[in-house]
């Protein structure tokens, strides 16, 4: 009998370690897709969005910017937000995270079917010169490598 329990302790055990891994395996199968490419996948439904911004912090009002990654999941909804780079460093990042999690998506026609979660990033700009050289120029600097962009 001590066998047979200890038995379906660990098939008990391993059921658990199993319903455990899928979210973890779902997220590991988001496909990773540049900002170019998102609305292959899914297009932003907001109009506008309210961000929660406080009343004081660091560099708040130097024209600067901040990439935000995040995955998409099947209901539009992004999931897994984080602030990866904030140019110039700043406390603008938890601004920019407050805005990335007010987004809603929507499928593509594309991707209407499967709503396949895609993990990419955004460039939350902030305080941009009128100079549209300048603007790109700040922008530019918050482009995240490893992002697909030429498929």
């Amino acid at each position: 009998m001590n066998t047979m329990s200890s038995c379906i302790r660990r098939s008990l055990l391993l059921a658990v370690a199993l319903v455990c891994s899928v979210p973890a395996l779902a997220q590991a199968q988001a496909k990773t897709v540049g900002p170019q490419r998102l609305q292959s996948y899914w297009i932003l439904l907001n109009t506008q969005v309210s961000a929660d911004i406080p009343n004081s912090g660091r560099n708040m009002d130097k024209p600067g910017c901040a990439a935000v990654s995040y995955t998409i999941n099947a209901d539009g909804v992004p999931k897994d937000i984080q602030v990866v780079k904030v140019v110039p460093e700043s406390d603008l990042g938890t601004v920019a995270k407050s805005v990335i999690s007010n987004f809603s998506y929507g499928p593509s026609l594309a991707n209407a079917s499967k709503k396949e979660p895609v993990t990419t990033y955004y460039i939350v700009p902030f305080n941009l010169p009128a100079d549209k050289a300048e603007r790109q120029k700040i922008t530019d600097a918050c482009k995240l490598p490893g992002y697909d962009s030429s498929h």
